[in-house]
């Protein structure tokens, strides 16, 4: 039977990021007051080609005892539609009109496509999505961050503190990688934000050059400068980002079978990135005759689902608010930003795809002031190091970090 009172539906789509329970706890709470339906849809756009969708009707008190949380109150789901039927019922019978999506640039275009085919059925609807990931990798004016990047990199540094007193305190050697398929966003913000000697991410290298070789010396590299200091310690932190960029010839050498998504990307999280690099590191160290101890540790799903920290709170009820906004201006179609100075504006997909359509991630600017000094408050060894190095290694320059990247 339908329902002849306005309504608006949620839809969330990707992986988890800290922040989700906040934005969908504005959005309801918003258009609640405003005398609206709200209609939290589960398995993202899965639901809305199901002949019967898995619905949440929010309430004021569902909406606001959620917004502080992690995860997500609806489920996600990766789901991407081929040739499965629409269910236009479900927006005729509610009278919807407004679809809010939550995820990254392919859920923003798959809501667009399905709102474009609604028109042709003569079922107008707005549509309006709020950007996310924890990769930070989407470019959104002013250089913002996407939200739930702040609290993921927030709880990777509480992990990375732990682990570097842990290294201190039991004069080890830690190899840590966190997630970053694109951009090594969160590896540089936890690496930097903890003092780890080493950070490698895929925008240290030209492209198509990233080898495995190449990472175990940067490897080796950090542990000879920091020996030379009499310095028995560390954690090296590598972005998986580096499995992504590296040619299809260099994954085979590690003799794991990688499963591939869709677009023929290896499947990452199907496998311990740090592990791989760990025991690769373990095979150098034994070779060069190094008595030292190494241990890996993954940072991965375990950052997605945390508790948005204040930053994110703030973003996320900004954005939320600005759905209602842009909603109430009769704009549609875009994705909803955030400057900062906190003013809401629209961003169209058609204004950040190149002459190709397609979106190119947003990544870390190694040449930037910022990260050179970060960068040169790591350890490794350069030309003035090599006659300390010899004391561990033959060939000091094929462990020389300015040799191995380029970021000048």
């Amino acid at each position: 039977m339908a329902n002849n009172k306005k309504s608006i539906i949620i839809i969330c789509g990707g992986g988890p990021a800290p922040g989700i329970n906040s934005v969908i706890s504005t959005v309801a709470k918003a258009f609640l007051k405003d005398g609206y339906r709200v209609l939290g849809l589960h398995e993202g756009f899965k639901g809305l080609f199901s002949e019967n969708p898995k619905i949440k009707e929010f309430d004021f008190d569902h909406a606001d005892r959620i917004f502080s949380r992690g995860g997500s109150t609806l489920i996600m789901s990766r789901f991407k539609p081929k040739n499965e039927k629409l269910n236009t019922q479900l927006f005729l019978q509610n009278n919807v009109k407004l679809l809010v999506s939550i995820g990254g640039d392919d859920t923003a275009s798959t809501a667009n496509r399905i709102v474009s085919f609604l028109e042709k059925e003569n079922i107008s609807i707005s549509n309006i999505h709020v950007p996310k990931t924890i990769d930070n990798d989407l470019p959104l004016p002013d250089r913002n961050p996407t939200f739930g990047f702040h609290s993921a990199k927030d709880e990777g540094v509480r992990i990375g503190n732990t682990t570097y007193e842990d290294a201190r305190t039991s004069q080890n050697w830690f190899v840590m990688c966190a997630m970053g398929r694109s951009a090594g966003h969160l590896a540089f913000g936890i690496a930097t934000s903890c003092h780890f000697p080493m950070l490698i991410i895929p925008e240290m290298f030209k492209e198509g050059q990233i080898t495995l070789e190449k990472v175990v010396n940067l490897l080796v590299s950090t542990i000879v400068k920091r020996k030379s200091k009499n310095i028995n310690y560390g954690v090296a932190m590598i972005s998986e980002g580096v499995f992504h960029n590296m040619p299809k010839t260099e994954l085979d050498k590690i003799g794991i079978a990688f499963t591939y998504d869709d677009h023929g990307h290896p499947e990452l999280g199907n496998v311990s990135k740090s592990h791989i690099f760990n025991m690769l590191l373990q095979k150098k160290l034994e070779e060069l005759q190094l008595e030292v101890k190494t241990r890996p540790v993954e940072l991965g799903y375990e950052l997605r689902c945390c508790r948005p920290i204040g930053f994110d709170l703030t973003l996320c009820t900004l954005l939320g608010l600005g759905v209602k906004k842009l909603f109430d201006e009769g704009i549609s179609g875009c994705m909803v930003t955030a400057n900062s100075r906190g003013e809401i504006a629209p961003l169209y997909l058609t204004d950040i795809q190149n002459g190709e359509g397609k979106i190119e991630p947003r990544l870390v600017d190694v040449k930037s002031e910022f990260a050179n000094l970060c960068f040169q408050n790591l350890d490794y060894i350069t030309e003035e190091d090599y006659t300390s190095a010899l004391k561990y290694v033959k060939n000091p320059s094929a462990y020389d970090f300015n040799k191995i990247v380029t970021i000048g």
